[in-house]
């Protein structure tokens, strides 16, 4: 090549040294050997070329006059410079938009109103129920039981079925009952002829002593004709006594002798629903044996239990009234709700308190009376007697969708007039119905939020939408959020 001409060609010096490296400070050259060979390429200053022959350089030595071809001009090594950075450029570029669209989209959602829906506290006069687990048990319950020993014939009555006062039930074999009342009227007839006869005898001693009187007054006859005369009317009469002591007796035993006839057709003392029978037909029975039972239903008893203080505010409330506790117009109705939740459409009343509270439970037993028409309930079943005990005045009520717990203390989200969600703390009272009573922490005026609670914290910008309470139960679901 000319000298002073412009060209690709350029001549820089390398040094080598005993490991065959090569260094170099131009980027992106092609190096050759004197005799044209291309050792290799590279865009770094480090160069390492793969040498075949040893005898072409030498180890520690100068090279010179190398002719080393440049590849591309200084454009060219810009583009490869750029096409070697360009996939971690694009990567970086894509990376920081999404972050900033990320952080956009927060930004956004963190400044957007979370909508809820509020119910309006109510506050008004609220009556406290009672609410008590009684037992159900018959008005009148009878035991059935035989007044004489005997074999058992024959069963007169259905087992579940309705009877009536001095209805048979059972029948005893009565066959030597009515041996026993034959032998009885027998005796009855033999007294009563024994009678007959001493009553003759003491005619005829009072008529031999009205005919001996006169005749030893006059003298007639001895005075020991008369005494003996006196003495066999007074033997008459003690006869006649005692046949007619043997005559009641002897009825007296015919009388029990009847009974006991009788009392082999076991009969009903009651009017009411019949048991299963505990014994059957062919077993020899004796008075102690229980045959079945009959329970008067209607109307039908429900036993409960009350606390002290529930039994005095029972008490305030019927002396409010001005009525009896334990009479059918005393002011405070009943209400029986059954197993199934229906109401009993019967009101009752209270029959019976207890003489004295339970030491061991701190409540006093009650009895309640409650109609029963056709006999539906029956003896053992359960339910629940309910009674308003209280009116509370100016009540402050909120649903019970509304209330939070943390940590056992109870929590409202409020909706505040700057569209935010409060949390207050609030303290309860009773529950009535889907409601609770709230004793503090809230107002008349104030709006509780029902729904997405979960989402909300103290502070949240909120989009309220109020509305009525039997709507927000109706839409509500058991986590508070719809």
């Amino acid at each position: 090549m000319e000298s002073g001409k412009k060209d690709d060609l350029e001549d820089h010096v390398v040094s080598s040294n005993a490991r065959n490296r090569y260094y170099h400070p131009v980027l992106g050259l092609r190096v050759r050997t004197p005799k044209g060979r291309v050792l290799g390429s590279t865009v770094w200053q480090h160069l390492e070329f793969p040498i075949s022959r040893q005898s072409e350089f030498s180890g520690g030595m100068h090279l010179k006059l190398l002719k080393v071809k440049v590849v591309e001009n200084r454009n060219r090594r810009a583009i490869l410079l750029s096409l070697v950075f360009m996939p971690f450029l694009a990567a970086s570029a894509l990376l920081i938009t999404a972050c900033d669209s990320r952080e956009r989209r927060v930004g956004e959602a963190s400044t957007a109103a979370l909508p809820v829906d509020a119910v309006r506290v109510r506050q008004e006069n609220v009556p406290l129920v009672g609410d008590w687990v009684g037992t159900l048990d018959g008005f009148v319950n009878a035991q059935i039981q035989p007044q004489v020993s005997g074999y058992l014939v024959q069963q007169k009555y259905r087992e579940g079925s309705l009877v009536s006062k001095d209805q048979v039930l059972f029948q005893i074999d009565r066959r030597q009952f009515q041996a026993t009342v034959d032998q009885a009227t027998a005796q009855v007839e033999q007294a009563k002829g024994q009678l007959a006869q001493a009553r003759a005898q003491q005619s005829l001693a009072q008529i031999n002593l009205k005919r001996d009187t006169p005749l030893a007054q006059a003298r007639a006859i001895s005075q020991s004709q008369l005494d003996n005369d006196t003495q066999q009317a007074q033997q008459a009469d003690a006869s006649v006594a005692a046949a007619k002591a043997a005559v009641s007796a002897a009825e007296a035993a015919l009388a029990t002798a009847n009974l006991n006839l009788g009392f082999t057709e076991v009969r009903s003392l009651v009017s009411g629903i019949a048991g299963q029978a505990a014994i059957q037909v062919g077993n020899l029975v004796n008075p102690q044996s229980v045959l079945t039972s009959v329970s008067q239903l209607d109307p039908i008893k429900v036993y409960f239990s009350i606390s002290d203080a529930e039994y005095l505010a029972l008490i305030d409330r019927v002396n409010t009234s001005g009525s009896n506790l334990l009479g059918k117009k005393s002011g405070l109705p009943l209400t029986l709700i059954l197993t199934d939740g229906k109401v009993w459409p019967h009101e009752g009343h209270i029959v019976f308190v207890d003489r004295q509270m339970n030491q061991q439970t701190g409540a006093i037993r009650i009895a309640a009376s409650f109609p029963n028409p056709d006999n539906v309930l029956r003896p053992g079943q359960f339910g629940r007697v309910t009674a308003e005990t209280e009116i509370r005045q100016d009540a402050i009520l909120v649903p019970q969708m509304a209330i939070q717990e943390l940590q056992g203390t109870k929590q409202v989200y409020i909706a505040g007039p700057d569209d935010k969600a409060h949390i207050v703390n609030v303290t309860l009272g009773p529950q009535v119905g889907s409601d609770w009573i709230v004793t503090s922490g809230l107002r008349a005026d104030q709006r509780v939020i029902t729904s997405n609670v979960q989402k909300l914290r103290d502070g949240t910008r909120v989009n309220v939408h109020e509305i009525s309470e039997q709507a927000a139960i109706a839409t509500s679901s058991p986590t508070g959020a719809r």
